[in-house]
């Protein structure tokens, strides 16, 4: 016969805790923000009103905007700087080579070369190479060039090499920068697969190198297309000997001044453009993201817009 017991009772369910209240955020206000940009504004406006209250003839600039000379000498400020770039970019390699080698007399070669044309200014050098005649009554490259030193170094080529042979010190160090930023494991391990010292560089070395030569070579092709304003010290002529030209002539000095100054803004956006895709195109490596570029911004929300339209 079974007894039954009488089970205990279970006790009561605990009650669901309470639910925070939801924290209310507060910002600080930042009245220091507020009081700096209005500060800026004022600023701003007084300057505006400034340049619109002066005697500058606007109307000038726009008129003179596509004129023969003026584009003239932005054709040539363009050159100068291409051409001076590439002599600089070529030799800063060697250079920045010369110094990574265990050769002490081409390593202290490359280190007095850069010592002096970092040392000294490019203003100053252009007057040295133009001046030279007093050292080289002649230049002779037999049998291929023979002249007097005053008419064989003309002002297109006293600019070329001043500004080329300026920019390949800058342009050293920073592939030396570049070169040192690879680890030295991967140029051992390349040794050690049998690669060469020249092909371990081109394939190895380099490619990583130019995430650091990169951005630094956008900045120094920007700073070309602006020092290359001095070479009206050597008669050369740029955009800014063009716009003291035309101003002279014309009667609007100050307008024309206004003008290469547009002219050198809208070169150095473009250049800046191209310097940020092509940095983006050697950072492709990199284990990091890349952030959208505004092309892909816009179109993703154009997409967004058009799939937001289609719903409605």
């Amino acid at each position: 016969m079974s007894v039954d017991v009488d089970k205990p009772a279970e006790p009561p369910a605990a009650a669901p805790p309470a639910q925070p209240e939801p924290i209310k955020a507060i910002p600080v206000r930042h009245y220091g923000r507020w009081v700096a940009a209005l500060v800026v504004i004022g600023l701003l406006a007084l300057l505006v009103r400034a340049f619109a209250s002066g005697k500058v003839n606007w109307g000038a600039i726009p008129e003179y905007m596509f004129n023969a000379d003026i584009l003239k000498g932005l054709r040539n400020t363009l050159w100068i700087t291409v051409l001076a770039m590439v002599i600089g970019i070529v030799l800063g390699v060697v250079l920045a080579v010369m110094r990574q080698s265990k050769n002490p007399v081409t390593k202290t070669v490359a280190w007095f070369y850069v010592w002096f044309f970092r040392g000294t200014p490019v203003y100053v050098q252009l007057f040295l190479w133009f001046n030279l005649g007093l050292v080289f009554q002649y230049i002779d490259i037999m049998p291929i060039y023979k002249d007097e030193w005053s008419d064989f170094m003309t002002p297109f080529l006293c600019a070329l090499l001043g500004l080329g042979l300026n920019e390949a010190a800058y342009m050293a160090e920073i592939c030396r920068a570049g070169l040192n930023a690879v680890d030295e494991g991967q140029t051992e391990a390349a040794h050690a697969l049998g690669m060469s010292h020249g092909k371990t560089l081109r394939r190895i070395v380099v490619p990583q190198a130019m995430r650091v030569i990169v951005p630094p070579t956008g900045n120094e092709v920007i700073n070309m297309l602006k020092t290359s304003s001095l070479v009206i010290a050597v008669q050369y002529y740029d955009l800014l000997q063009a716009a003291q030209n035309v101003g002279r002539d014309s009667g609007v000095v100050v307008e024309m001044l206004i003008l290469a100054a547009a002219w050198y803004l809208i070169a150095t956006t473009v250049l800046s453009i191209g310097q940020y895709y092509l940095e983006r195109y050697y950072a492709r490596g990199s284990s990091r993201q890349l952030p959208p570029t505004p092309f892909q911004r816009l179109k993703a929300k154009l997409a967004g817009l058009s799939r937001a339209g289609g719903t409605a």
